[in-house]
């Protein structure tokens, strides 16, 4: 079993940045691809972007692709989530997802371990 802690969400204004961390507790961790996804209030939760398990591959839900970048560090067990010129409609909480697939898929059924999420809220 493994599990995930995302953190680093938090409150900014439009236009700003955040950077999310999503620490996993084992070392099996570069057996995963690795998925961010996230919830707004009243909406389902959608894939946001996914690393490969070597890191070499990234891929972006359209409305966040060229402001958002997906990383890793098999070494640290972590998984990142670099998000540049935030807007208001970005506001949700954001979830990772481990996923035994050799590249993150885009479906949420393909995942295995989930994160508790963290908020993020970008005020106008």
């Amino acid at each position: 079993h493994v599990q995930l802690v995302e953190s680093g969400g938090g409150l900014l204004q439009a236009a700003g940045s955040l950077i999310l961390s999503c620490a996993a507790s084992q070392g099996a961790f570069s057996t995963f691809a690795m998925g961010w996804f996230r919830q707004a209030p009243g909406k389902d939760r959608t894939f946001v972007g996914g690393i490969d398990l070597s890191g070499g591959i990234t891929d972006y839900d359209d409305s966040v692709k060229d402001r958002f970048t997906i990383s890793r560090d098999n070494a640290k067990n972590t998984v990142y989530l670099q998000m540049n010129s935030l807007n208001p409609d970005d506001t949700a909480v954001y979830y990772c997802a481990a996923s035994p697939l050799p590249r993150a898929p885009t479906v949420r059924r393909s995942y295995m371990y989930w994160g508790q999420g963290t908020q993020v809220t970008v005020s106008s």
